[in-house]
């Protein structure tokens, strides 16, 4: 069964094309890493599922009904979530406004509400920063407590946009368990990266630059060839002789070297 359907869908953005028509499947309760260059369209991709961007042709169907239709079943957190200063709010009370939907915004939370804020906030591990302002907390802390908002939420699909990009290792760590936990629940994953091991780690990868170059499993997608095509790569050389070829990666964006691809050796 898939979770989300996209038949030669074309995206666009303020009267642009940002991505060409496209076809994938992205199956129900998998982990679904999309990766490619900046500008490629993965942001694009996660915004259409919620209905943020126009699908001006083609179809895209997330979990059998329009993006539009199904936005009740979606949790979506961005990759940097806004805070609007000088608006004093805890922790433990971002993580309640994903109930909101449930119960309205001036609604009681009821005791099943309440129960699932204490869940999310345990399994981000962030119990002991609940009395806490979000304004005091690092950036690392503040996207733990906006994944533990949208698990509070009543959901079906999770989106992360770049949920690891620049995270200290103990937030990596708690954000990259609930990825692959996620799914044990019924709930299908999609994140954006640009790392290709975190991509490598998922049950089903769309690797984009500008439309979906290869979509599928980790091994069938994240090729040489398909790598080299999303990179504009060039000729691939086999490196003395090695049944392997070793790719060099740069990331595209020479101010965050934290993204760059280091050498990796493909099959």
């Amino acid at each position: 069964m898939s979770a989300i359907v996209a038949s030669d869908m074309r995206i666009v953005r303020e009267g642009s094309v940002v991505v060409e028509p496209s076809s994938f499947r992205i199956p129900t309760a998998s982990t679904v890493a999309i990766i490619g260059p900046n500008g490629s369209g993965k942001s694009s991709v996660l915004h259409a599922i919620t209905g943020l961007l126009e699908v001006d042709q083609g179809q895209l169907r997330v979990l059998g009904k329009t993006p539009e239709e199904a936005l009740s079943d979606v949790a979506y957190v961005l990759q940097y979530m806004p805070i609007t200063p000088g608006i004093p709010m805890t922790v433990r009370e971002v993580v309640r406004m994903g109930r909101f939907a449930t119960r309205g915004g001036l609604g009681r939370l009821r005791p099943v509400d309440k129960q699932r804020v204490r869940e999310a906030m345990e399994q981000l591990d962030i119990v002991n920063l609940a009395d806490r302002s979000i304004h005091q907390l690092s950036g690392g802390q503040r996207q733990r407590v906006f994944v533990a908002q949208a698990l509070a939420q009543d959901h079906s699909v999770l989106l992360l946009d770049e949920p690891l990009t620049g995270m200290d290792v103990p937030s990596a760590r708690v954000i990259d368990q609930i990825i692959h936990d996620e799914p044990e629940q019924g709930c299908t994953v999609v994140y954006t990266t640009h790392d290709l091991e975190e991509a490598r780690s998922a049950d089903y990868v769309l690797l984009m630059a500008g439309r979906v170059v290869a979509s599928g499993a980790p091994d069938d997608v994240l090729t040489a060839e398909h790598l080299a095509e999303a990179y504009g790569l060039g000729t691939l050389h086999p490196e003395h002789g090695s049944d392997e070829t070793v790719l060099d990666v740069i990331h595209d964006d020479p101010a965050d070297a934290g993204e760059a691809f280091s050498r990796r050796r493909m099959p």
